[in-house]
């Protein structure tokens, strides 16, 4: 008799419905007063939240249905229910926290009759932005909501919104606080931030030239910490050589400024960071329109410079490497002072 009155299976949609009322409920205090009704329903969302993450990611069993994916993406975003997670994960456990990441991770990349519906519901809600930026104070939900950004940018406009923000100077700090991973993760989101969305980083570097070279130089480049200069340098040099940052490059090789830093860098006991402060010292050698301030720095220092160049190696065999070094030293030995 019993197999008569077994429950039908929760659909996907069914699934989000439950896990938005109970969020409500946790953000609502109501899932207070007993301790024991209170853990009930928060082991209730922490499955849910388990079976909403096997939807959308499937099992060893089995690949995730299409279909399924697409009702419970329509379900989520067609109220609030992201908002109530971020706002709610603090209460969350552990385990139930990683869970909500990757969900919110795969939701970004879910289509709906060919939309981005994660897209269309960001855009009116930009805050959790903020909310998610912030996250990076606290050690305890940073590499969550850290995740959780990440993945929000993916899309364009979300992307713009985080750069014309306030948070972007925040970032030179989150990048070096002493928690090694919150650095990391904060480096790791800047980098997307700064990477991803060509054009508009291009547009945000254009308009916010001043302020954020002197931030990236002073925090970054001339940072006391390894970690962050070796991080930093490489940063730069995917931005200046990326063909869409070719004003940007063009403004920042002609700064005497950037080229002490530079100079400093290759000086660097790290080959690593040597041999990335190369990469971005080259384009100061190249620059067919030097301002006079940078030719006297490289005349200046060329004898340095060049015995500096004959010891430089990579640790593998580089052609391309090779011959840029080449055309450097060729460009130095030539220079006039001006």
């Amino acid at each position: 008799m019993k197999s008569l009155f077994k429950s039908k299976p929760k659909t996907p949609a069914d699934l989000v419905r439950q896990a938005r009322d109970l969020l409500i409920s946790v953000d609502l205090g109501t899932a207070d007063g007993k301790e024991s009704k209170r853990d009930e329903k928060m082991m209730e969302l922490s499955k849910l939240l388990r079976d909403l993450k096997q939807v959308l990611y499937g099992n060893s069993e089995s690949e995730p249905v299409t279909e399924a994916c697409a009702q419970l993406t329509s379900e989520f975003f067609r109220e609030n229910t992201l908002r109530l997670l971020i706002i709610c994960l603090p209460k969350l456990n552990l385990e139930a926290r990683k869970d909500a990441t990757q969900v919110v991770a795969n939701l970004q990349r879910q289509q709906v009759q060919s939309r981005l519906i994660a897209c269309d519901y960001l855009e009116k809600n930009l805050d959790l932005m903020d909310i998610l930026i912030k996250g990076y104070d606290n050690s305890d939900l940073a590499l969550h909501y850290g995740a959780m950004l990440r993945e929000c940018i993916r899309h364009q406009s979300v992307a713009r919104y985080v750069l014309e923000s306030e948070h972007m100077k925040k970032f030179f700090d989150y990048i070096q606080l002493p928690n090694f991973d919150i650095a990391s993760d904060a480096a790791a989101t800047f980098k997307e931030l700064l990477t991803r969305h060509k054009l508009t980083v291009a547009e945000f570097l254009a308009k916010n030239y001043d302020w954020f070279f002197a931030e990236y130089n002073k925090k970054l480049l001339e940072s006391s910490n390894y970690i962050t200069r070796r991080q930093a340098i490489k940063l730069l040099g995917d931005i200046l050589l990326d063909r869409s940052n070719s004003a940007v490059m063009t403004k920042y090789v002609c700064s005497r400024d950037n080229l002490r830093i530079l100079m400093i860098l290759l000086r660097e006991s790290s080959k690593s960071i040597q041999i990335e402060a190369f990469h971005v010292f080259k384009l100061f050698v190249a620059n067919q329109n030097k301002p006079p301030d940078i030719v006297n720095i490289l005349v200046t220092n060329r004898s340095k410079l060049l015995r500096l160049l004959a010891d430089f190696k990579t640790e593998k065999e580089d052609e391309q490497f090779e011959g840029d070094k080449a055309q450097v030293v060729k460009e130095i030995a030539a220079l006039d002072p001006k």
